[in-house]
């Protein structure tokens, strides 16, 4: 008898911001692999005899440890359990949750995917700065810090997407400003990083495009990074929380 294997979202790391289905699913799981972004208070919902599996992935291992990910969910549910594939965010987000979603398919293996709620969204959003706002931003893009094979993307298409939200991005951040300055983007645009969004550790570092692309930005990973004139608002909705009413 073959088990099921679950792509769980697990959000961005504050366990209130998990999906109802995703609650049911984990406190229902008997096999559970999850990712470095995965908060340990979300992982207090597993079962205590569910077995856990940490699969988080260190620069230049990624290939090897996924790997390694697609034959524990192969071998876990070929022997009739019920698998969660957990990771930060949502797994159809820079979370090779199509990859495994496919891989799986091919071996016959029965998938449901569990959407979360993603912190190129949320992060932003509860850090008092909206990604699209009415005469500023119209729209916005999420895009990855780092390409295929380790180099950066071409980020050639997105010089005039009003906002940037850029994942997996910090340690190259200098590298990645001046590109974006280079493609044409302007050196004195606003930044914002979010540092652990949504959770009590959660710091929030601004700046300009310019002064990262000089080296001059202090951040720690993981953190969301945003770029646009949204950025300005973050001050004018933390005054207008902090009036007396």
């Amino acid at each position: 008898m073959k088990g099921k294997v679950y792509l769980v979202g697990a959000g961005p790391g504050d366990p209130e911001l998990l999906t109802l289905r995703a609650v049911r699913v984990l406190q229902e799981a008997e096999v559970v692999l999850y990712d470095r972004l995965v908060s340990p208070a979300v992982l207090e919902l597993v079962p205590p005899l569910a077995q856990l599996h940490y699969v988080g992935k260190e620069r230049g291992e990624q290939e090897r440890v996924q790997g390694e990910i697609l034959a524990l969910l192969l071998a876990h549910a070929r022997s009739g359990r019920k698998v969660v594939r957990l990771k930060g965010g949502d797994p159809m987000v820079y979370g090779r949750g199509g990859e495994e979603w496919a891989f799986l398919a091919r071996e016959g293996i029965a998938v449901e995917l569990v959407p979360g709620v993603s912190s190129a969204l949320a992060v932003p959003g509860m850090a008092g700065i909206p990604l699209t706002l009415r005469g500023v931003a119209g729209g916005f893009a999420v895009l990855s810090g780092h390409a295929q094979g380790g180099g950066l993307p071409d980020f050639t298409p997105y010089a005039g997407v009003d906002t940037l939200v850029i994942l997996m991005g910090v340690g190259e951040r200098a590298r990645i400003a001046g590109a974006l300055i280079a493609a044409g983007r302007r050196p004195g645009e606003p930044v914002a990083f979010i540092e652990r969004g949504t959770t009590p550790e959660e710091r929030v570092v601004t700046a300009t495009l310019g002064e990262v692309a000089r080296g001059e930005v202090a951040v720690q990973p993981p953190a969301v990074w945003v770029i646009g004139e949204v950025v300005r608002m973050r001050e004018r909705l933390e005054a207008a929380t902090s009036q007396p009413r």
